[in-house]
C-alpha cells in the first residue's frame, strides 16, 4: 500500500471530507472540514479524492525524538534529568582571585551544576564497571569501592545545589 502524502484529500465515512496534514508510520493526521483534526490509521477505510505523493518520511518528529531519547538513555552515561534547587536557578558563581590585577570569572550556576551532575553520573558508571569487572578480584573491587565512597564524600559540599535529596552525594556513613 502506497502512503498518501501531506496535502492529499480523502473522504472518510465517519468524518467526511478532509486533508492529510501529517503522516506517521501508523497514522494520517487529517483536518476534517466539519470535525477538525483527527488521526486515523493508515489502513483505515476511506476514499482517496486526490492523492499527493508521499515526499516525506512516514515517521513523525515525535517518533524520532522518542527513539533518540531512548537510545541516548540506553547508551550514554547520563541516567536522568536532575533538577537544580529552585533558589539557584539563573544564579551565577563568581570566582575572584586574591590578586586584584587579575580578572574574576563568572560562571552560570546552571552550567556548573550540570558539570557536577556529569561527574556524579560518570563516577556511578565507573562504580558499575568496577563491580561487574571479571578482571578484578573481590579485594580490588572493595578497595576501589572505598575510593569511590570517598569521592562521593568529597562532593557532598555540592548537595546544596540539588533540588531533591535522593539525587545528592553521600559518602561513608559514620558509625
Amino acid at each position: 500500500m502506497k502512503l498518501l502524502g501531506i496535502g492529499s484529500r480523502i473522504k472518510h465515512s465517519e468524518f467526511g471530507l478532509d486533508v492529510v496534514t501529517n503522516v506517521t508510520s501508523e497514522h494520517y493526521w487529517v483536518t476534517f472540514i466539519e470535525n477538525g483534526l483527527e488521526t486515523i490509521d493508515i489502513d483505515s477505510e476511506f476514499e482517496v479524492i486526490e492523492a499527493v505523493e508521499d515526499e516525506v518520511d512516514s515517521v513523525s518528529f515525535l517518533e524520532v525524538e522518542t527513539i533518540l531519547k531512548n537510545m541516548l538513555k540506553k547508551w550514554s552515561d547520563v541516567s536522568e534529568i536532575i533538577p537544580i534547587a529552585d533558589r539557584w536557578k539563573g544564579g551565577k558563581i563568581i570566582i575572584e582571585p586574591k590578586d586584584t590585577n587579575l580578572a574574576s570569572k563568572e560562571i552560570p550556576i546552571d552550567t556548573f551544576f550540570h558539570k557536577i551532575v556529569m561527574v556524579r553520573d560518570r563516577v556511578r558508571v565507573m562504580e558499575q564497571k568496577i563491580n561487574s569487572s571479571k578482571l578484578l578480584d573481590d579485594q580490588e573491587k572493595v578497595d576501589l569501592e572505598q575510593y569511590i565512597t570517598r569521592i562521593y564524600g568529597s562532593l557532598t559540599t555540592f548537595n546544596v545545589l540539588f533540588k531533591l535529596k535522593d539525587h545528592q552525594f553521600s559518602g561513608a556513613k559514620s558509625k
